[in-house]
């Protein structure tokens, strides 16, 4: 039984944000951690965007455009 959940990371502790259910007490299991997707940016954008179509726009503008210094501007 492979799923995804939600948590929160306290005091060097996962804790589920929803009650686990099917697992035993004190029962092992693996864990893959990724942070949870930040807000959708072009969320206010016209027309819209799937949170999955803008993490893939950033993607690429992140992967293909020189990144500048703001630092060089001053």
């Amino acid at each position: 039984m492979q799923r995804t959940i939600e948590a929160v990371y306290t005091q060097g502790v996962l804790r589920p944000v929803e009650t686990l259910q099917g697992l035993a007490e004190n029962q092992r299991v693996m864990v893959t951690v990724t942070p949870a997707a930040a807000p959708n940016p072009l969320a206010g954008w016209h027309g819209g965007m799937s949170d999955e179509d803008a993490r893939e726009m950033i993607a690429i503008i992140d992967a293909e455009f020189e990144k500048v210094n703001p630092d060089d501007w001053k």
